[in-house]
């Protein structure tokens, strides 16, 4: 990582929470519940906190049998639903993948969070990791936003974790995310700027809204602010919009509430 890059994370880490990035969080939020012992009554009251008096998140994640149950209690308010796919380990099986992604389609999911087959990948296997998102990609067509999470805590290498980020968007990723939040190691300022950097040198080769998610570990307004000074200072002061960026969070929604009177 070159001087300048490491001077940005330096200045990032130094970003205080205000009531600006509190609500920049708030809208940029992927509202997540992915516990084995979630309910029905568990996602209906994550549903609930996803709309607040200065805004609404903008989505929930939730596992696929809770898909429509959240449109339901979704609807008319402006919050996607999102789900999570070859989840939590990256397995190698492109066929459970797909069929796995086809029935979360079919249910309506609008966003798709898969992770890539991350140990495949770091053992050289590439093509065969990556057709799996090739073929996730396909599934979802145009209209369902395609999430790829690297897992970057395992990946550990900024190469790689380079590589892996242009190598999901060659293969059809929206976004590029950073964990699962289910193996130790989460977000990182350093992989953020990594990632960023990846989306800003492939975004005019796709010619497409390109997006990243930090995901695992961000439950402060102060942390959030980090992310988003470096995508301000990376990308420019008006890339980060919910279409260009999402924090992964089920804490994250206490702070921001905290910061704004809520």
């Amino acid at each position: 990582m070159n001087n300048a890059l490491n001077e940005l994370i330096r200045e990032a880490e130094t970003v205080r929470a205000d009531e600006r990035y509190a609500l920049r969080a708030l809208v940029s939020m992927d509202l997540t519940s992915l516990g084995e012992d979630d309910t029905d009554e568990t996602i209906r009251t994550l549903c609930a906190r996803a709309v607040t008096p200065r805004g609404h998140v903008a989505a929930v994640c939730v596992y696929d049998q809770f898909v429509p149950l959240a449109l339901g209690e979704l609807a008319g308010t402006g919050v996607r639903v999102a789900t999570v796919c070859n989840f939590p380990h990256g397995g190698a099986d492109t066929a459970a993948s797909v069929s796995e992604a086809k029935a979360q389609v079919a249910a309506g999911a609008q966003e798709v969070d898969v992770v890539l087959p991350y140990k495949r990948y770091k053992a050289g296997h590439r093509d065969q990791a990556i057709a799996l998102l090739h073929q996730v990609r396909e599934v979802c067509g145009e209209t369902v936003l395609l999430k790829v999470i690297l897992e970057t805590s395992q990946l550990q290498s900024p190469k790689i974790i380079a590589e892996a980020s242009r190598d999901a968007i060659e293969a059809g990723a929206d976004f590029i995310k950073t964990s699962t939040g289910k193996v130790p190691g989460g977000a990182t300022l350093e992989t953020a700027a990594i990632m960023l950097e990846a989306v800003r040198e492939m975004t005019p080769k796709v010619g497409r809204p390109l997006g990243l998610k930090p995901s695992g570990g961000i439950r402060t307004v102060d942390q959030a602010a980090g992310y988003l000074f470096l995508a301000d200072r990376i990308m420019g002061p008006e890339w980060a919009t919910p279409r260009t960026l999402r924090f992964g969070a089920s804490g994250l929604l206490d702070d921001v509430k905290k910061h704004l009177g809520l």
